[in-house]
């Protein structure tokens, strides 16, 4: 029988606040899209649509990139995945940045995940020198 993923691999605090990332993401995407998903007057989509869809795929790459980073034996290969991860947070936080510009309902939600990008950072640089 094959270990699954949580006995395999102690789930860390970084991983485990990408995973409240991801569901807080998610949920905000939801309810966002549902303010954007509608046309401009000129016929146009709504220019933030595409920001919802980028935070949720974002957040969902960061916990499988942390899983990899944790797995690799050599260093070099770690620092790729480690890369990743930051580039994916520094994208997540600037997509928030520029939803919270956006003429929504739904925006208010987007500095409880500024918030919880801040906590990941914390984590996140912590968690890189243990590897």
């Amino acid at each position: 029988m094959l270990p699954t993923a949580h006995t395999a691999f102690p789930q860390s605090a970084i991983y485990k606040k990408a995973k409240e990332i991801f569901a807080l993401s998610n949920n905000i995407s939801q309810y966002l899209v549902h303010d954007f998903c509608s046309l401009n007057e000129d016929g146009t989509e709504h220019e933030n649509i595409y920001f919802t869809g980028d935070i949720v795929q974002q957040s969902v790459n960061l916990a499988p990139e942390i899983l990899k980073a944790e797995q690799k034996a050599f260093q070099e290969e770690k620092q790729k995945h480690i890369a990743s991860v930051t580039k994916l947070t520094n994208s997540l936080y600037r997509n928030c940045e520029r939803l919270e510009r956006s003429n929504s309902k739904g925006k208010d939600f987007l500095p409880l995940l500024r918030n919880e990008l801040k906590k990941f950072k914390k984590l996140q640089r912590n968690w890189m020198l243990t590897l």
